[in-house]
């Protein structure tokens, strides 16, 4: 029998219990001789017991009378082990009332799925027969729009009620609708995507970030700007949610060493008198005298906790945890603002940037001519501005969170003790990339294909100076040719050189087959299928704001703002855009806002692109909340950092960064872009259409 202790209700409580924790897994248990008391359950003849793991069971399984019962996280007490037998109550834990109220809020989303469209019916109930078209297309909107920001329904799922409602309301037909979803926008990204997995499952974007932290080192002004330089490169190539989940792994690895070294510094600012002492929760120093080498004395003295030296070590200790639990914080927001960041460097970094790509060729093949957005003119206007955001936002973080009052783009300044002691963090990151071996065969082909690919999409189209594109007819290439062309690739090159082709080729040599360096399954594991879905929503969504009128509508509605300053316009715009992508995706706000502001552009007699560009790049500025984004999703669910946190640094980068922005648009955006002057072929078009009004 073992050793029991009696709790306050009688029953008996375990307590060490040597024979029960000797008792391997599974391992049956005879039950009997149960009493029954409120709310423990009674089993009379209990043949069989198995529980999972003995020392801190979850649940277990009673098998009484051929009937067999699971109990789960239940509380087992008195398990007294006799030779054949043993004597175990099982306690059921107590159920919480749950209000009527809490059931009720759980089924939310059925009631904004239900009430939604009946609160809109309105919309074109209430209108004459000749907006009838408009307000049906409006009233879809408006759906998908509540959708969409409340996610009630998966956003690709409404994503999808284009194919239903403009064919049911008599806005488009389900051919015209369905033909929407997918063009050579979607094939662009199709193909960078899949150039972007091959990067991701090769382990290339955490060789070079990795090398990126070698250069910089381990100070942590220096470490914060490489996080945020590698994050921002890479965000711009392949998806920000992948770059941030590599990103913070490396992050963890990195705190993980400083939090060693704050505990080390721990131990030696605990010295007394060249004695090594340790301070524990009761304030006792263990004293080992180095006088008595022989006979080491260890004496126990009570320090008082209210002496200059309990005060001064405690002050140093809560100092250290402070700047630690700021370096976290600081290296955790710089991954997720700078993957927000880097998308706009690039035309395929982020969804919205292939959402404005798409309204452009539209708008302007609608009036015959081509739309200016390629990939090399979106890196004029769109990677400067990156750049500067992102300095902006490093600046930001290093002042508020790493507290440095002067140089603090300066990162080599590091006294000589700090560097002995950041040494260590440096040989983490030397043993992180030393794990990763030379670089793989593999490794250099999707490399070179990388940057193959980045220069095809450059010199397409050099911003009509000229460009590959001009050795094929006009209009039959683009940016996807090249993007479709490399992603197939990704399926033919081999992962390895094959030894058929080598001089040294043994025929008694391991047969090992030649595989590609993409297989299908690996793309169906990474590649975000629902983006394209909501990618087609977005188109669909377009072309029906515009074949129904309603895009003309709401810009004439709009013609409010002609007395307003154009820039000062496009900086509310900007500031709109900016919060209201903190509670929705990114990518469908700016699916909504493209053609209005298209429209809008039109209406007040500005060059389309003028509204288009700048609020699009706005949908990423989103700083402040962890579901805005997913790259701020990752970083919140980390840990480390709080919504306080987010907040209060993301509100300073969500009310600079519109500024930036229209800054960027009136100097070298204007310069390139011509946003102030509108082309010819669209005053014609407006001119044509007051006519045919009036």
């Amino acid at each position: 029998m073992s050793d029991t202790a009696t709790g306050s209700d009688g029953f008996a409580q375990l307590s060490n219990d040597t024979n029960h924790m000797n008792k391997k897994e599974n391992e049956p248990y005879s039950i009997q001789n149960h009493t029954a008391a409120d709310h423990r359950e009674h089993v009379t003849t209990v043949q069989e017991m198995k529980i999972g793991d003995p020392t801190a069971p979850k649940s277990a399984t009673v098998v009484s009378n051929n009937e067999k019962k699971t109990y789960r996280e239940t509380t087992f007490t008195n398990i007294n082990d006799g030779d054949n037998s043993s004597e175990v109550d099982i306690v059921l834990p107590d159920l919480e009332e749950v209000p009527m109220r809490k059931h009720l809020m759980s089924m939310w989303y059925l009631a904004v799925i239900v009430l939604t469209p009946i609160i809109f019916l309105p919309i074109f109930l209430l209108v004459g027969p000749q907006f009838q078209r408009q307000a049906r297309c409006g009233y879809t909107i408006a759906i998908m729009a509540i959708y969409w920001t409340t996610e009630a329904i998966p956003i690709a799922v409404t994503s999808l009620f284009p194919i239903v409602l403009l064919p049911a309301l008599g806005v488009m037909t389900a051919r015209d609708t369905s033909s929407a979803y997918f063009n050579d926008t979607s094939m662009l990204f199709v193909g960078g995507l899949l150039v972007a997995i091959a990067v991701e499952v090769w382990d290339v974007h955490k060789r070079i970030a990795l090398l990126v932290l070698m250069l910089v080192g381990a100070e942590p002004k220096c470490l914060l700007l490489g996080i945020a330089l590698v994050t921002w490169f890479l965000s711009m190539w392949i998806s920000n949610t992948a770059t941030t989940a590599m990103m913070m792994t490396i992050v963890q690895a990195l705190l993980s060493q400083f939090n060693d070294m704050k505990e080390y510094d721990k131990v030696q600012t605990a010295k007394l008198r060249g004695s090594i002492a340790r301070f524990n929760s009761l304030a006792t120093f263990v004293l080992i005298s180095k006088s008595d080498l022989l006979a080491p004395l260890v004496l126990i003295a009570r320090l008082d906790p209210n002496s200059p030296e309990a005060l001064d070590l405690k002050k140093k200790e809560e100092r250290a945890d402070a700047e630690f639990l700021r370096l976290s914080k600081a290296l955790s927001l710089t991954v997720a603002y700078a993957a927000n960041i880097g998308g706009i460097g690039s035309l395929t970094g982020t969804g919205p940037n292939l959402v404005l790509f798409a309204a452009a060729q539209k708008v302007f093949e609608d009036v015959g001519i081509s739309s200016p957005v390629t990939f090399s003119t979106w890196l004029i206007y769109g990677l400067p501005l990156s750049i500067l955001v992102m300095l902006a936002m490093y600046q930001w973080m290093v002042v508020v969170f790493l507290r440095c009052k002067g140089g603090c783009l300066c990162c080599c300044c590091t006294p000589k003790a700090n560097k002995q002691r950041l040494e260590k963090v440096n040989a983490l990151i030397r043993d992180e990339y030393t794990k990763l071996g030379p670089i793989t065969y593999a490794q250099g082909t999707v490399l070179t294909a990388f940057i193959l690919l980045v220069v095809a999409w450059i010199t397409r189209d050099l911003g009509g100076v000229g460009g590959w594109s001009d050795w094929f007819p006009k209009g039959f290439t683009s940016d996807s040719t090249p993007s479709i062309l490399f992603g197939i690739l990704m399926f033919v090159l081999p992962s390895s050189f094959p030894k058929a082709l080598t001089n040294k080729f043994d025929k008694h040599a391991t047969y090992t087959r030649v595989k590609p360096l993409l297989t299908w399954r690996q793309v169906q594991e990474k590649m975000p299928w629902s983006l394209y879905l909501l990618l087609g929503g977005g188109y669909a969504i377009a072309q029906a704001a515009t074949v129904s009128g309603l895009s003309k509508w709401l810009g004439d509605q709009l013609m409010v703002f002609r007395t307003l300053d154009q820039w000062l316009v496009l900086l509310i715009i900007c500031y709109i855009v900016t919060f209201a992508t903190e509670v929705t995706s990114n990518t469908a706000i700016a699916t909504l806002m493209m053609p209005i502001l298209a429209q809008m552009s039109l209406s007040l007699e500005v060059n389309p692109l003028f509204f288009m560009y700048p609020a699009a790049i706005a949908t990423s500025f989103a700083f402040m909340l962890p579901v805005a984004t997913p790259p701020n999703a990752i970083v919140f669910s980390s840990g480390t950092v709080r919504v306080i946190d987010m907040v209060s640094s993301g509100l300073f980068l969500n009310l600079i960064c519109p500024p930036v922005l229209v800054l960027a648009t009136s100097t070298w955006g204007n310069a390139f872009f011509h946003f102030d002057q509108v082309p010819h072929e669209f005053l014609r078009n407006v001119t044509h259409a007051a006519r045919s009004t009036g």
